[in-house]
């Protein structure tokens, strides 16, 4: 069980990491957790007093992140980059119809959505992902979707990659720019000028995009579709 700590108001969850190389303070964009990372040998009372220190940047943080939306009946939540109202009707599947996102009434609002939201990211990810690696001339091993807490996709050195199905909330583009950069990965695992001059070259004028995810993410992050953790793939 992670060690938690009281910095004013907050509670604060405590981790130690193997890796860590300085004490770091963090505030989930997925669930609005504060989380305290320590380096093995850290002292619990150092800690407290790295978070301590940096109250005022917690306070402005937490006050800065967007509240949780409710995925129900009413729920104005964006597909593709474009806010659509959820109604609950006698229909057999989610479908979109104009600017109403109809959902089956005889079953939970959260995880319908959820189930077909990430269907609609696979399906324009493998396209997005397919075209890039023709470009690129390499190819991913496999591509799986998570929900995951802290990126928006992954690329291992097997050539793994992984994406978070929330990209299918954002623009089309938004959700391409993600396809290119970590398809970029599997040429250069890293994030020096090679990278991202392989990016915009798979992907030129990216920068909006990508800054899009930066002002944005953090409310597609808010949205709660289910209490339980996301089913891994």
């Amino acid at each position: 069980m992670d060690e938690q700590i009281a910095v004013e108001e907050f509670v604060v969850l405590v981790r130690r990491h193997a890796r860590a190389r300085r004490m770091t303070l963090r505030v989930s964009r997925a669930d609005g957790r504060v989380l305290l990372t320590l380096p093995l040998r850290a002292s619990l009372r150092a800690g407290q007093q790295f978070a301590a220190s940096k109250a005022g940047w917690l306070r402005r943080t937490v006050a800065q992140m967007p509240q949780p939306s409710v995925v129900a009946e009413g729920a104005r939540l964006p597909v593709a980059g474009v806010e659509v109202t959820l109604r609950l009707l006698p229909v057999k599947a989610v479908t979109l119809q104009g600017d109403i996102l109809a959902v089956p009434q005889n079953r939970p609002a959260g995880p319908t959505v959820q189930a077909w939201l990430r269907h609609r990211a696979h399906l324009a990810l493998r396209v997005s992902v397919d075209r890039h690696a023709a470009v690129l001339g390499r190819s991913p091993t496999a591509l799986a979707l998570r929900d995951t807490r802290s990126r928006w996709g992954s690329c291992t050195a097997e050539g793994r990659l992984m994406f978070s199905w929330r990209l299918a909330m954002a623009p089309p583009p938004v959700l391409d720019y993600v396809a290119a950069h970590e398809v970029a990965h599997l040429a250069h695992m890293d994030h020096s000028p090679r990278f991202w001059a392989q990016v915009e070259a798979l992907m030129p004028g990216h920068a909006p995009h990508r800054a899009w995810l930066r002002r944005h993410g953090a409310e597609l992050m808010a949205w709660r579709f289910r209490d339980a953790p996301d089913a891994q793939p």
